[in-house]
């Protein structure tokens, strides 16, 4: 490193070639020194090592020094660090940028038609104004679609609802389908897409125009529609409903096309039902034995089900078994009562079995069976039949044979089954079944008291409404609509004969919560309130329409 003053005086030889020489390093070493050589004029290049490993190359235009470039003596690399620089990178092979390339106002074109191309190394992506790029292609027709967090990715552009062919059974939807879905046969499921996207519908079409008999269920598979969870149903006919994936919240909106112009779908709320069919009569009691049997109680079935907006449940009151016409007879079953409805499962209790007649042995079976008759091998009727489960009823009791009194079997209630006779009192009707569907405990279905002859004491009804016999006379009637049995005939020699009581008339009755309750009844029920729920009780038929 050397500089020098550029000035040689007139001097010996020797003094003349050191100074020369000295003139001649300072430029070989292109006037290098830590500050600005002394005989600097505009125009003079020089070398400024203050840094040793780093120097920068200077020049001097007369009143200041322009840095041109940095040395780095380690990398052997020339680093030009004045904007107006220029420079060629054709020969750099593996140019790199030290900062960030301002293209101030110009633009990066390419020459004969060629590409520019931007590779990210490895898993790299293009990033322009914060927008990822995907770093491969789609398929044939995608478009690029955001997240809405900066990342674009390849999908299927939008082209209107791709038909499908007609659905018979359930199955599990794909977003952009219409489905023609044909219920003629039977009401099915289908599934909604479990991870929908913003945006996406699926489109379920009424093929047959059987959905109002046949409901279409539409499951949401763990989301949500019109902002609830739960299932719905379609229910008219030539309904055409669209259905967008709109968020998490509200889920699935429905946009419907029914023919006259009334939503077609509807939200399934339960309600819970207590059936009970009319009471059997009690045998007549005279001739030849003078005792009759107890009534059974009626069917007593209870139900939970779900029902739609706009579904009328046809509500069906079954009435009591009448006395027996004549004084001997068997006594009368009693009719049923049931609830019924498109889409629901239709309960029907029987009606409770007709206790035996004097002579006659042995009742008639039914929800609830008649008590047996005089003789000690005569059973009491069978209860629950039909057979349901849980059962509708019990048997009724056996008769006793024996004197001196010849007790008769008592009908059997909802919740027992009738008491056996002995020789000196008839059978108690079996109890019946307690239920709080009206807000408060209410006992149902007993059945009727066995007779008994010639001075001892006749059976009492069951609890829930069951007839008593009473000594030398009719038995009484079952409780009207409790459908408990009637009680059995008592005669005594010498005396008229008497027949059995009529059964009492059954009843059913329907819960709903008050915020589902619609007021549409026919029948005239009682409605009252307990709670959040309205209840309606039917003493004779009707309807509710939900």
């Amino acid at each position: 490193m050397a500089q020098h003053d550029y000035d040689i005086a007139n001097q010996t030889f020797p003094s003349f070639r050191s100074d020369l020489n000295s003139v001649l390093e300072a430029i070989n070493t292109s006037n290098s020194g830590t500050s600005r050589p002394s005989s600097a004029v505009a125009g003079t290049i020089w070398l400024d090592t203050t840094s040793a490993t780093t120097p920068t190359l200077k020049f001097y235009d007369g009143a200041d020094d322009i840095s041109l470039a940095t040395l780095d003596y380690s990398a052997n690399t020339v680093n030009w660090i004045d904007s107006t620089v220029v420079f060629d990178i054709v020969n750099d092979t593996t140019p790199q940028l030290g900062g960030d390339l301002d293209v101030n106002g110009n633009s990066l074109v390419s020459t004969s038609n060629g590409n520019i191309t931007f590779t990210p190394d490895g898993t790299g992506k293009v990033v322009i104004s914060g927008l990822n790029y995907p770093t491969s292609d789609g398929t044939a027709d995608q478009v690029l679609k955001t997240d809405g967090s900066g990342n674009l990715s390849f999908v299927d552009a939008f082209s209107g609802i791709s038909w499908q062919s007609v659905q018979t059974t359930g199955f599990t939807a794909v977003a952009g389908n219409s489905y023609p879905c044909n219920t003629t046969s039977a009401g099915f499921t289908v599934t909604l897409p479990a991870t929908p996207s913003v945006g996406d519908q699926v489109q379920l079409v009424d093929y047959a125009g059987t959905f109002d008999t046949n409901n279409l269920t539409i499951n949401p598979n763990g989301n949500n529609i019109n902002g609830q969870g739960s299932n719905v149903l379609a229910i008219k006919d030539r309904e055409a409903i669209t259905l967008t994936y709109i968020d998490s919240t509200q889920g699935w909106l429905p946009s419907s096309g029914y023919q006259e112009g009334t939503e077609g779908l509807s939200t399934p709320y339960s309600f819970d039902a207590l059936v009970i069919a009319g009471g059997g009569s009690g045998g007549g009691a005279g001739d030849l034995g003078g005792n009759g049997g107890g009534g059974g109680a009626g069917g007593y079935r209870t139900s939970t089900q779900s029902v739609s907006i706009g579904t009328v449940i046809t509500v069906t009151v079954g009435d009591g078994g009448a006395s027996p016409s004549t004084n001997s007879n068997v006594g009368n079953q009693g009719s049923s009562s049931s609830i019924s409805g498109s889409g629901l499962t239709t309960i029907t209790s029987a009606g409770g079995g007709g206790g035996a007649g004097s002579p006659t042995n042995t009742g008639t079976s039914g929800g609830s069976g008649g008590g047996a008759g005089q003789t000690s091998s005569a059973s009491g009727a069978s209860g629950n039949v039909p057979s349901t489960s849980p059962s509708q009823g019990n048997d009724g009791g056996d008769g006793f044979g024996g004197g001196p009194n010849y007790g008769a079997g008592g009908g059997g209630g909802a919740g027992a089954v009738g008491g056996n006779g002995t020789s000196t009192v008839g059978g108690s009707g079996g109890n019946g079944t307690a239920s709080s569907i009206t807000g408060s405990s209410v006992t149902r279905a007993g059945g009727g008291g066995g007779g008994v002859y010639n001075g001892g004491t006749g059976g009492s009804g069951g609890s829930g409404g069951g007839g008593n016999a009473t000594q030398n006379s009719n038995g009484s009637a079952g409780t009207v609509n409790t459908g408990g049995g009637g009680g059995g005939g008592a005669w005594n020699p010498g005396s008229s004969y008497v027949t059995g009581g009529a059964g009492g008339k059954g009843v059913v009755i329907l819960s709903v919560l008050t915020a589902n309750y619609s007021g549409t009844t026919t029948g005239s029920p009682t409605v009252t309130t307990s709670g959040s729920n309205t209840i309606m009780q039917f003493n004779g038929s009707g309807s509710y329409t939900g």
